[in-house]
């Protein structure tokens, strides 16, 4: 628990330093690990060796936005999340945790595919698939469009859309998603999402 309260305090100092804006900040940390202790707690049932891997899990999900490209020199935010976790972790789980963080984005597997991690594979699509189920979130895509592009609402809203009808809501059909935990969810979410994007169209659609 100790380690928690510590890996998030870094996600907030972080994302003050760095200017990460809400769609990547403490909230998303939040949403990212607690999908991933969902799929632990089942994936660990059938896979033992995740009993030893569930740090790794766990920082590589709270702390995975902590050298986003998006927002700063990536090798600069890796080296920063090493610094910071090279007393708390032994060498094979900061190795590990840091290969994990550096290859799980979309935009990476799109372009290269999977990395092969060994031992950590499954460590590794946990903290991936988790991600991506946090990206179903509609409001986030709004969020992170009006930070970072600096739009109004309407383009807001016509970017976010075209974010999910061409990429978020393919994730089944790209194969991205393996555990039991994410692929059921997924389709959850996937009803949630288009639900959140009918209501916020007809929302932003009103001449208020």
């Amino acid at each position: 628990m100790r380690l928690l309260s510590k890996l998030f305090n870094f996600v907030i100092y972080t994302t003050s330093k760095y200017n990460l804006d809400e769609s990547h900040g403490l909230s998303h940390s939040l949403d990212v690990l607690r999908y991933s202790n969902s799929i632990y707690e089942l994936e660990v049932l059938k896979k033992k060796n995740l009993i030893n891997q569930e740090r790794i899990i766990y920082v590589s999900a709270a702390l995975h936005d902590m050298c986003d490209k998006k927002y700063m020199n990536e090798k600069e935010g890796l080296q920063n999340i090493e610094d910071f976790i090279k007393d708390k972790l032994k060498s094979d789980e900061v190795y590990a945790s840091l290969k994990i963080m550096e290859t799980m984005s979309y935009s990476k597997v799109k372009l290269n595919g999977f990395p092969s991690l060994g031992e950590y594979q499954s460590a590794y699509h946990i903290v991936r698939e988790s991600d991506l189920l946090a990206a179903y979130n509609f409001e986030r895509a709004l969020m992170f469009n009006m930070c970072t592009k600096k739009c109004d609402i309407k383009d807001a809203l016509i970017n976010s859309k075209d974010v999910f009808n061409n990429r978020i809501f393919k994730h089944h059909e790209d194969n991205l998603f393996f555990t039991d935990f994410a692929i059921k969810e997924s389709l959850k979410l996937h009803d949630k999402s288009i639900e959140q994007m009918y209501q916020w169209n007809k929302i932003i659609n009103k001449e208020i």
